[in-house]
């Protein structure tokens, strides 16, 4: 069985272009997202799903650089990107992470993989259904055979710009949800759309050392330095 996180990245972000190859701790936002994706539990192929055309190619040149397989596919249509890759790695099981999130972990998205592979009668897991982490953390974990269901039938622009609306809704997707202990955690920002946010990670980034920190030990370093939390904290909504 073959366990694939795919990385969706593109040049052209709306509010923030080119968050992707910022620098951030001394390398880009993207290494630091592809390299926490290689170390999450189970995974065995990261790829990085990027859209065709020449203003991207810095992207998958800079996600080559960091050792993933790179893919190239529909801008617009997402759900179609991730359904082509999925195929050409022949992945049994995806696992979708999204380029602006820096600080996403390893560990948990490791918990949410095991808990789909756990059950067999389940299509997809997720940490995001209730809100209990901070906005960054967020993983999705779903079976090949519900990704080609969801390409084949949603039929909604938002379905394929979005990838998983669809497999959050659809009847017969048999859903699991990690939910985390404290709704105030929802409130906190460790997502990269903003100008703010960026600040945000580059000041908490030079507080991090080398290593991967798990997000309760990130948590901590916030906590005790909570001028940090008030630099993106007028974009906290979701």
């Amino acid at each position: 069985m073959t366990k694939a996180v795919i990385v969706q990245a593109r040049m052209t972000s709306t509010r923030l272009p080119g968050k992707v190859l910022m620098e951030l701790g001394g390398t880009t936002v993207l290494d630091h997202v592809l390299t926490r994706c290689a170390a999450i539990p189970g995974i065995d192929k990261v790829c990085c799903a990027i859209p065709e055309g020449d203003r991207h190619d810095a992207v998958a040149a800079e996600a080559e650089r960091c050792g993933a397989v790179v893919v190239r596919g529909a801008e617009l249509d997402v759900l179609d990107r991730y359904h082509q890759a999925a195929q050409n790695l022949k992945a049994d099981i995806v696992m979708r992470v999204t380029s602006d999130c820096p600080l996403i972990d390893p560990e948990l998205c490791g918990d949410v993989l095991a808990m789909l592979l756990a059950d067999d009668s389940a299509d997809y897991a997720a940490n995001n259904f209730s809100h209990r982490y901070p906005h960054g953390l967020d993983c999705e974990v779903f079976k090949a055979d519900a990704l080609a269901r969801a390409w084949k039938e949603a039929t909604e622009e938002y379905d394929r710009e979005h990838v998983t609306p669809w497999l959050r809704r659809a009847p017969g997707i048999r859903r699991l949800s990690l939910d985390g202990s404290d709704p105030e955690l929802g409130k906190l920002r460790w997502t990269l759309d903003f100008p703010e946010d960026l600040e945000f990670c580059r000041a908490l980034f030079a507080h991090l050392g080398p290593d991967i920190l798990p997000w309760n030990e990130t948590l901590k370093i916030c906590r005790a330095h909570p001028e940090l939390e008030g630099l993106n904290a007028m974009r906290r909504q979701r």
